[in-house]
Protein backbone atom coordinates (compact mmCIF):
# COMPACT_ATOMS: atom_id res chain seq x y z
CA UNK A 1 0.00 0.00 0.00
CA UNK A 2 2.78 2.49 0.89
CA UNK A 3 4.52 1.68 -2.39
CA UNK A 4 1.33 2.55 -4.30
CA UNK A 5 1.01 5.88 -2.52
CA UNK A 6 4.65 6.68 -3.23
CA UNK A 7 4.18 5.84 -6.92
CA UNK A 8 1.08 8.03 -7.06
CA UNK A 9 2.96 10.98 -5.55
CA UNK A 10 5.87 10.50 -7.94
CA UNK A 11 3.41 10.42 -10.83
CA UNK A 12 1.75 13.65 -9.73
CA UNK A 13 5.06 15.42 -9.33
CA UNK A 14 6.40 14.23 -12.67
CA UNK A 15 3.34 15.50 -14.56
CA UNK A 16 4.00 19.01 -13.32
CA UNK A 17 0.94 19.12 -11.09
CA UNK A 18 0.92 22.25 -9.01
CA UNK A 19 -0.42 22.63 -5.55
CA UNK A 20 -1.75 26.16 -5.75
CA UNK A 21 1.16 28.56 -5.92
CA UNK A 22 -0.06 32.05 -5.14
CA UNK A 23 0.77 34.35 -8.02
CA UNK A 24 0.27 38.10 -7.69
CA UNK A 25 0.00 40.45 -10.66
CA UNK A 26 1.79 43.65 -9.72
CA UNK A 27 1.86 47.24 -10.95
CA UNK A 28 3.60 50.44 -9.87
CA UNK A 29 2.14 51.86 -6.62
CA UNK A 30 0.69 54.84 -8.52
CA UNK A 31 -0.91 52.79 -11.30
CA UNK A 32 -4.51 51.65 -11.51
CA UNK A 33 -5.12 47.94 -10.97
CA UNK A 34 -6.25 46.21 -14.17
CA UNK A 35 -8.92 43.49 -14.28
CA UNK A 36 -8.10 39.86 -15.09
CA UNK A 37 -9.42 40.38 -18.63
CA UNK A 38 -7.21 43.43 -19.09
CA UNK A 39 -4.17 41.48 -17.83
CA UNK A 40 -4.94 38.70 -20.33
CA UNK A 41 -5.18 41.25 -23.16
CA UNK A 42 -1.89 42.84 -22.12
CA UNK A 43 -0.03 39.50 -22.00
CA UNK A 44 -1.53 38.36 -25.32
CA UNK A 45 -0.55 41.56 -27.12
CA UNK A 46 -4.10 42.85 -27.51
CA UNK A 47 -3.57 45.90 -25.29
CA UNK A 48 -0.71 48.29 -24.73
CA UNK A 49 -2.12 49.81 -21.56
CA UNK A 50 0.93 48.51 -19.66
CA UNK A 51 4.38 47.20 -20.56
CA UNK A 52 4.29 43.49 -19.67
CA UNK A 53 7.24 41.78 -18.02
CA UNK A 54 7.64 38.00 -18.04
CA UNK A 55 9.65 35.61 -15.98
CA UNK A 56 11.93 33.18 -17.81
CA UNK A 57 10.50 30.02 -19.32
CA UNK A 58 12.36 28.07 -16.64
CA UNK A 59 10.49 29.94 -13.93
CA UNK A 60 8.09 27.63 -12.12
CA UNK A 61 5.25 30.16 -12.12
CA UNK A 62 5.26 31.28 -15.76
CA UNK A 63 3.17 28.42 -17.16
CA UNK A 64 0.77 28.61 -14.24
CA UNK A 65 0.39 32.38 -14.69
CA UNK A 66 -0.54 32.08 -18.36
CA UNK A 67 -2.93 29.21 -17.72
CA UNK A 68 -4.72 31.07 -14.94
CA UNK A 69 -4.90 34.45 -16.71
CA UNK A 70 -5.37 33.54 -20.36
CA UNK A 71 -6.55 29.94 -20.24
CA UNK A 72 -3.71 29.05 -22.64
CA UNK A 73 -0.56 26.98 -22.25
CA UNK A 74 2.90 28.32 -23.11
CA UNK A 75 2.86 26.79 -26.61
CA UNK A 76 -0.35 28.62 -27.46
CA UNK A 77 0.99 31.88 -26.02
CA UNK A 78 4.22 31.55 -28.05
CA UNK A 79 2.16 30.94 -31.17
CA UNK A 80 0.08 34.06 -30.56
CA UNK A 81 3.20 36.17 -30.05
CA UNK A 82 4.82 34.70 -33.18
CA UNK A 83 1.90 35.99 -35.25
CA UNK A 84 2.09 39.42 -33.60
CA UNK A 85 5.84 39.70 -34.19
CA UNK A 86 5.54 38.42 -37.79
CA UNK A 87 2.95 41.06 -38.65
CA UNK A 88 5.03 43.80 -37.01
CA UNK A 89 2.35 44.64 -34.46
CA UNK A 90 4.43 44.16 -31.34
CA UNK A 91 7.09 42.35 -29.35
CA UNK A 92 6.59 39.73 -26.62
CA UNK A 93 7.05 40.70 -22.98
CA UNK A 94 10.63 41.20 -21.86
CA UNK A 95 11.88 38.28 -19.79
CA UNK A 96 13.45 38.87 -16.40
CA UNK A 97 15.25 36.36 -14.21
CA UNK A 98 12.88 35.96 -11.27
CA UNK A 99 10.23 37.54 -9.04
CA UNK A 100 12.78 39.90 -7.48
CA UNK A 101 13.86 41.25 -10.87
CA UNK A 102 10.25 41.69 -12.02
CA UNK A 103 9.35 43.47 -8.79
CA UNK A 104 12.31 45.83 -9.12
CA UNK A 105 11.45 46.67 -12.74
CA UNK A 106 7.77 47.29 -11.95
CA UNK A 107 8.69 49.49 -8.97
CA UNK A 108 10.84 51.63 -11.29
CA UNK A 109 8.31 52.01 -14.15
CA UNK A 110 4.73 53.29 -13.74
CA UNK A 111 3.74 51.65 -17.06
CA UNK A 112 5.11 48.18 -16.22
CA UNK A 113 3.11 45.15 -15.14
CA UNK A 114 4.43 41.81 -13.96
CA UNK A 115 3.69 38.75 -11.89
CA UNK A 116 5.50 37.39 -8.88
CA UNK A 117 5.17 34.79 -6.18
CA UNK A 118 3.16 36.12 -3.23
CA UNK A 119 6.17 35.60 -0.94
CA UNK A 120 8.08 38.29 -2.88
CA UNK A 121 5.38 40.95 -2.48
CA UNK A 122 6.27 44.10 -0.53
CA UNK A 123 5.35 47.79 -0.40
CA UNK A 124 7.51 48.76 -3.41
CA UNK A 125 4.74 47.56 -5.77
CA UNK A 126 0.95 47.32 -5.75
CA UNK A 127 -0.82 43.95 -5.78
CA UNK A 128 -3.31 44.31 -8.64
CA UNK A 129 -4.67 40.78 -8.89
CA UNK A 130 -4.27 37.57 -6.92
CA UNK A 131 -4.28 34.29 -8.82
CA UNK A 132 -4.85 31.43 -6.41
Amino acid sequence: MNKQIALLLVGLLSTGATFGADIIVIVHPTAAAPTKEQVADIYLGKSRAYTPLDQTEASPIRAEFYQKVTGRDLTQVKSAWSRIVFTGKGQPPRELLDSAAVKQAVAADPKAIGYIDRSALDATVKAALALN
